[in-house]
């Protein structure tokens, strides 16, 4: 009996063993059948702004081709939701302009959107916008479920106009995309326009939205996730809870609750205000030659149109018009007709062609006088630059017309397109005229493209030179780039109503200058036996301050100690002069110095002080003539009465300004 007993309690272990052996194995196998389903990217297209898509961090795919400058983008690293998702991954880096899957992720608004051009897209600058987005790699984080289909902000769509549409949140998936959770979804509900007319819509009231919260409703009829950023939202702040995880108080604008007068379905384009870091006032000269062929023009004026691009134009960087020349030049458009790239690319596009001969020198010759005026749109305060764009080589010389626009500030390019070989160079009028046109001659203004097909190619490095207003050099001219001392004597010879009329002529000869804290600056001491700083450098910088401190000026009345006036005006007002600008000493007696004026003059010559010696009456001229700089011919002037002092103005600045422009220009 005990042998029965046991047999039968090891034959229900055996069977005990089998099934649970089996059982493994078969819950192996229904594992192995029951495969997870696979997530299934959306897709979008290139046009799709981020600020469009609810979800707060998605995967998304996107096509190819977004690298063109119509899907515009803000910003760089860090970008305006207003931005095309898939244009702001390609300027990323993260995609090439062959698409692929990308990681987006939402962030807070900010402030300085900045432009740049990186992968084929320029992207533009903006103040300010309320969200932000960063894109990545499409590596997905760990036990985070991201969306298969994305929830889109309000917009009306043609089957709304017999109704309203309304967000209905469901319950299902509530979690927003946080790790181990998933994203809620939000689907669509058609409303009858009775029950969705703005006297219906609930009273908003704070609320905290969470996971179970009940379905909430939200009108149609508010601003889209790309209005402006810049207007006060109105009502209490709320919680978006799902919506905008970066903000720890979001606002009733963002939920979707705006007074009836303001609803709207239309969103408001920001507006760039330009790359600060690219100012300059910028004129182009264009072949609109017979020459030059219908095609080869459609090509300048697609070259036209990707400068405007990569130059993000603004009231507050670049602004750009533009030159035909033919026979004769006409203005196309000038520089404040556009203030923005779009725009001006636009008008771009409606260019036609003048004929006739390639007449630049003319050209250059009509944009100094009339192009870069102020109520054509030139700021004063921005860099002037003109680009000569030409076909082959000019049909007339360029030289001295080009000479003027240098010594009015203009900073001259040339890009020369398919220049004249060996063969040809015997019908160019002007040989070398590239280099007597330009600012410099040291290859920085010149571009020599082979091929009008290798057009394009200059655009990025033309802008560079274009925007690097440091070393644009023929800004500087000589009525925009002195620190001016004046020395004026107030000996007692001099007298009241004399001394009146020498403060005149100093005021006549500071109007003739260009001056700021940046361009023309104005310094004076007033001297006798002793010396006195009246005003230096820093102390005005405009002009009608500084003719107001000149009238200012006390007569002091003593001795003529010229020498120590030198010696002293170098040390007090000289040694405070900006590294960058000529230095100029402007000295007015009427007598000769009880002192010695030579060591003090040759110390202001050897500091690089250029020095203008002005006598009147009884000053000593072989004395003028040791203070002046070398050749004193140039830079010393003797008149015998106070009354003919102004006559000396026009020559001494054009001595100034003969001395500045014979600079060599390599």
């Amino acid at each position: 009996m005990g042998t029965v007993v046991l047999t039968m309690k090891a034959f229900v272990i055996e069977m005990f063993l089998v099934l649970l052996v089996t059982g493994i194995h078969s819950n192996k196998e229904m594992t192995k059948k029951i495969k997870r389903p696979k997530f299934a990217v959306p897709q979008i297209n290139c046009d799709v702004k981020a600020g469009k898509i609810i979800n707060p961090e998605f995967i998304v795919k996107c096509p190819a081709g977004c690298q063109d400058p119509k899907y515009h983008v803000y910003g760089t690293g860090i970008y305006a939701s207003y931005s095309s998702v898939c244009g702001a991954a390609v300027h990323s880096g993260v995609l090439n302009n062959s698409g692929g899957k990308i990681l987006v992720r939402k962030v807070a608004g900010q402030s300085g959107y900045k432009g740049s051009y990186s992968n084929g897209v320029q992207s533009l600058s903006l103040p300010r916008w309320r969200e932000s987005f960063i894109i990545s790699e499409s590596k997905p984080k760990k036990d985070v479920t991201y969306p298969s289909s994305l929830t889109y902000s309000s917009a009306r769509t043609p089957a709304a106009k017999a109704g309203k549409c309304l967000y209905e949140t469901t319950k299902a998936n509530a979690k927003p995309s946080v790790p181990g959770t998933t994203a809620q979804p939000v689907t669509l509900m058609q409303i009858p326009e009775a029950e969705a007319t703005p006297a219906t819509l609930p009273k908003p009231s704070l609320l905290a939205a969470s996971a179970t919260s009940s379905p909430r409703l939200q009108p149609f009829g508010h601003r889209s996730r790309e209005m402006a950023a810049f207007q006060k939202p109105i009502g209490a702040d709320v919680s978006l809870g799902e919506t905008d995880l970066w903000k720890p108080g979001a606002v009733l604008l963002d939920a979707g609750f705006v007074p009836k007068e303001e609803l709207s379905t239309q969103s408001l384009e920001p507006v760039s205000q330009g790359d600060p870091n690219c100012k300059v006032d910028l004129s182009f000269l264009i072949d609109g030659s017979s020459s030059i062929g219908k095609r080869r023009f459609r090509i300048q004026k697609q070259f036209l149109a990707d400068v405007a691009q990569a130059l993000d134009i603004g009231p507050a960087g670049p602004l750009m018009g533009i030159v035909q020349y033919g026979d004769n030049p006409a203005t196309q458009f000038n520089l404040k007709t556009h203030m923005n790239s779009q725009d001006l690319k636009a008008a771009i596009e409606k260019i036609t062609q003048r004929g006739g001969l390639s007449n630049v020198g003319r050209a250059i010759s009509f944009m100094t006088k009339n192009f870069f005026s102020k109520a054509n749109g030139n700021r004063g305060n921005a860099p002037n630059v003109a680009v000569v764009v030409v076909d082959g080589w000019p049909t007339d010389k360029v030289e001295e017309t080009s000479r003027l626009a240098r010594e009015s500030g203009i900073n001259i390019f040339f890009v020369t397109i398919e220049a004249a070989v060996e063969h040809e160079k015997q019908h160019v009028v002007e040989p070398n005229f590239a280099n007597k046109a330009v600012c410099r001659t040291n290859g920085y203004y010149s571009f020599n493209v082979q091929s009008w097909f290798g057009l394009r190619k200059t655009v990025q490095p033309l802008m560079k030179r274009v925007c690097d207003t440091n070393r644009l050099a023929c800004s500087k001219t000589c009525l925009n780039s002195a620190d001016i001392g004046f020395v004026i004597d107030g000996s007692s010879s001099v007298g009241t109503s004399n001394f009146r009329t020498v403060l005149q002529f100093v005021a006549n000869l500071s109007k003739e200058f260009e001056i700021s804290d940046t361009d023309t600056r104005i310094g004076a001491v007033q001297y006798t036996y002793e010396q006195r700083l009246e005003f230096g450098f820093d102390k005005y910088n405009t002009k009608t301050d500084i003719l107001n401190a000149i009238k200012r000026v006390g007569y002091w009345s003593g001795g003529t100690s010229t020498g120590a006036a030198i010696h002293y005006a170098l040390e007090q007002l000289f040694k405070k002069s900006k590294p960058n600008k000529r230095k100029l000493m402007i000295l007015i007696t009427d007598g000769r110095s009880y002192d010695d004026v030579r060591i003090p003059a040759m110390a202001a010559h050897q500091k690089g002080v250029i020095t203008y010696a002005v006598g009147v009456a009884w000053a000593a001229q072989d004395e003028l003539e040791v203070i002046a700089t070398h050749p004193a011919r140039d830079h010393s002037f003797f008149v015998d009465e106070f009354d003919n002092l102004y006559k000396s103005v026009p020559k001494i600045i054009q001595n100034i300004c003969t001395e500045f422009n014979s600079q060599p220009r390599n």
